[in-house]
């Protein structure tokens, strides 16, 4: 028997019980990685592939207690969080983090689910300002999610470059805004820091409406950072794997697509067909 030589990275999330999203979705982009994947559940959701029919909350003292314990056992090389299901949980993992100052945390800022279903509050938004962001090193919104991040009452619809400016001015060192809901013909994914604009990546825009494909981007690039790859190194090889997770993706129910987390494995029985 060998020491673990696998990096650990530990994801906070809510369930899923369709893996589309949430926590599984998690631990198979994470072990498809190469990584291996602990986890702290926040809450609980009863959904399937065509939407979520309700979340709920884990109790914040049993989160606490979920991390501290696997992080006193494992010496964990990055965190990621998800859905986080209520402002107490914001602020219990705010606590972890604060205690744990090394650990990158990669925050997939999940306001609402593919199919439009709410799991952020304006209460839970603002303590995620507050609590959350200045303790992490890259947050990944989608443009929507930007705009609700970054925007006052008095605000028009705001550019998404003035959106990252605003959020990082929260305190993250990187934002990532995913283009995948804006009206363009290929989806562009933006990497900003204090200097401004990082990197910008385009990928063919594909068919079909898919459940989970923030939760594979935000793993994967918390994945990679676990092993070793700097932030806008780690934010290109993700957007890599998560493009082909999307093009490879399955539809095992009746609402949105799937991404094949583990498409690699079936490469050669998907050239055999062809």
């Amino acid at each position: 028997m060998h020491a673990n030589p696998l990096p650990i990275v530990l994801t906070f999330a809510a369930t899923d019980p369709s893996s589309g999203a949430g926590l599984q979705a998690d631990i198979l982009t994470l072990a498809s990685l190469g990584c291996h994947p602990l986890s702290v559940v926040t809450g609980i959701t009863v959904q399937d592939s065509a939407g979520v029919d309700d979340l709920q909350a884990m109790d914040p003292e049993l989160v606490v207690d979920q991390a501290r314990f696997i992080l006193e056992d494992m010496q964990v090389a990055a965190f990621k969080v998800g859905v986080i299901g209520s402002t107490e949980n914001v602020a219990a993992i705010a606590e972890i983090a604060a205690d744990y100052p090394d650990i990158p945390l990669i925050l997939d800022p999940v306001l609402a689910s593919g199919a439009g279903d709410e799991f952020a509050t304006d209460d839970l938004i603002a303590a995620m300002r507050e609590l959350l962001i200045p303790h992490t090193m890259l947050i990944t919104p989608n443009s929507i999610e930007a705009r609700r991040l970054a925007e006052d009452e008095a605000d028009e619809e705001l550019l998404l470059e003035e959106c990252a400016k605003r959020i990082r001015s929260m305190g993250c060192e990187y934002v990532l805004i995913t283009g995948t809901h804006e009206n363009l013909p290929n989806v562009i994914n933006t990497l900003y820091n204090r200097g401004g604009k990082v990197r910008a990546d385009s990928w063919a825009r594909l068919p079909g409406s898919y459940h989970g494909s923030g939760c594979t981007l935000a793993s994967a690039i918390a994945g990679l950072i676990a092993t070793g790859l700097d932030v806008p190194e780690a934010v290109k090889e993700a957007q890599e794997y998560t493009w082909q997770t999307l093009k490879n993706a399955i539809r095992p129910g009746m609402g949105q697509y799937i991404p094949d987390r583990l498409f690699w494995a079936r490469a050669g029985e998907r050239s055999d067909e062809s």
